[in-house]
């Protein structure tokens, strides 16, 4: 729908924030924290681009094509909402071409050094399920973790299918080497008080509740150690207390 219209799901209100940038919100404040950087890129799928219209599924939100990269979850929200007043919203909706993406830059480092989670927020209609679940099968032997916040009234089968906590996911006959999706509904985290707050909390919980044990899960299979600590200098001075 219209951003600018209260019936769409995008809706820009004034007073309060849509519930995809309350889920983008609630997972990034967090999950940010883990991340050294802060930089994220950020992509946007299912929209006809300025100026000839081109349909994309998977555009810089920052309209970057260089450097998708937005500095820290606040810099996601304010591309995410320019996104918003320049592109127009377009279907089909394909998850394919983004997840494949992460799981390049993922496939280039396997040392345990670095490991990718990509957020996923969908109205939960999917038009590529045969290639996004072979685009999960084949990331599911990268570091990389996806979440998917679906948001809307609509039934959400599809992403159930996805997760994978019941059937492990399989394309042609192969199946995913460790289960890395985890996918929540976000209208069961809506506090019927109306209190924002409380509903990214809990939201963020459950989101990130598989996040630990995937990456653990990535890391034992590659026999992959922990680095010792860095060591302190014992040359330093210690500077006393003042009083």
């Amino acid at each position: 729908g219209n951003p600018l219209q209260p019936t769409s799901l995008h809706y820009m209100s004034p007073y309060q924030l849509s519930a995809y940038a309350m889920a983008l919100k609630a997972v990034g404040e967090i999950i940010q924290d883990y991340d050294s950087d802060k930089l994220f890129p950020a992509y946007g799928f299912g929209a006809k681009l300025p100026p000839e219209g081109r349909i994309s599924h998977q555009f810089p939100l920052n309209n970057n094509d260089e450097d998708p990269n937005c500095a820290g979850i606040e810099g996601v929200l304010e591309s995410y909402f320019q996104s918003l007043r320049t592109v127009q919203l377009y279907g089909p909706t394909y998850f394919a071409p983004v997840i494949n993406q992460v799981a390049r830059a993922a496939a280039k480092i396997s040392d345990g050094s670095q490991y990718y989670v990509l957020l996923i927020i969908t109205d939960g209609v999917i038009s590529d399920m045969t290639q996004t679940k072979e685009a999960i099968v084949s990331a599911s032997s990268l570091p990389m973790s996806i979440i998917i916040v679906g948001v809307g009234p609509a039934m959400f089968e599809a992403m159930e299918e996805l997760d994978g906590d019941d059937v492990r996911v399989s394309s042609r006959g192969r199946y995913a080497e460790r289960d890395i999706v985890q996918f929540v509904p976000f209208r069961d985290y809506v506090d019927r008080s109306g209190n924002q707050v409380l509903s990214m909390a809990r939201l963020a919980k459950d989101v990130l509740a598989e996040i630990p044990e995937q990456l653990l899960s990535y890391m034992r299979t590659r026999d992959i150690q922990p680095r010792p600590p860095a060591p302190t200098n014992p040359s330093a001075t210690p500077i006393p207390e003042q009083p």
